[in-house]
């Protein structure tokens, strides 16, 4: 099994989905869009609430905030960790998000406003060094890709908590942990204020969606910004 997952890693880190399983078997992440995506700015993403902040140690192994990893950048968070072993689960995030990774490289514009976030829920077996490890796999030269943990397990509980997060470590009938973990996919797209403005599971977790809600808020976010910029310039006007 551990040498399954070495090479499925070794497969998505160079960007390519999985060959050995039929196109039944994969999320539809892993394939070309099925359906004709809106207009970039033709709808709306309404906040979700505020992104929860929480100390969190780098493979680096720097304490850092989550917030200060954000910056005012858009933000895409994942929550993996890295002995997963199922191919629709933490590998699906971590191979979506080397596709956008390429996307926003390639992007004049975006390429400066865009960071990834991957945090494993896994402190005791994912430490810095194996993190660190695990991003040679899918981080690129000259971008921006983090992947945190938390100091303890009961650190982790708490960011687990804020961002309503399902994790159960699974055990045999004789208590021993049998190395996997259930949990539930989810990808938070999260603004430059911090706000939580999609959030993408298994079945909408697609790199063309992606990169189109992201467009989408950051041409948002420059109109509001040009807004702003016309009222301080016209209330200066009726001032003088």
């Amino acid at each position: 099994m551990r040498l399954a997952i070495v090479l499925l890693l070794a497969s998505i880190g160079a960007a390519a989905a999985p060959h050995h399983l039929s196109k039944n078997d994969l999320a539809p992440g892993y394939g070309e869009l099925e359906f004709v995506l809106p207009s970039i700015g033709s709808y709306k993403l309404p906040g979700l609430g505020q992104a929860a902040d929480s100390e969190v140690v780098t493979s680096r192994d720097e304490q850092v905030n989550l917030y200060d990893l954000m910056g005012d950048k858009f933000t895409l968070l994942s929550f993996i960790y890295t002995q997963c072993s199922d191919v629709n689960g933490c590998p699906l995030a971590s191979f979506v998000l080397s596709k956008v990774q390429d996307r926003v490289l390639s992007d004049e514009i975006l390429k400066d406003y865009v960071r990834l976030v991957s945090i494993s829920f896994d402190p005791v077996n994912d430490t810095p060094e194996v993190l660190e490890n695990y991003a040679a796999n899918f981080r690129k030269p000259g971008f921006d890709w983090r992947f945190v943990t938390a100091n303890t397990p009961e650190d982790m509980a708490a960011v687990l908590n804020s961002y309503d997060q399902f994790v159960i470590r699974d055990y045999d009938d004789q208590g021993n942990f049998l190395g996997s973990i259930s949990h539930m996919l989810r990808v938070y797209l999260i603004d430059h204020n911090h706000e939580i403005r999609n959030i993408y599971s298994v079945s909408y977790l697609h790199p063309d969606t992606i990169m189109n809600d992201i467009r989408t808020i950051v041409a948002g976010a420059t109109a509001d910004i040009h807004q702003d910029q016309s009222l301080r310039k016209d209330n200066e006007h009726q001032e003088n």
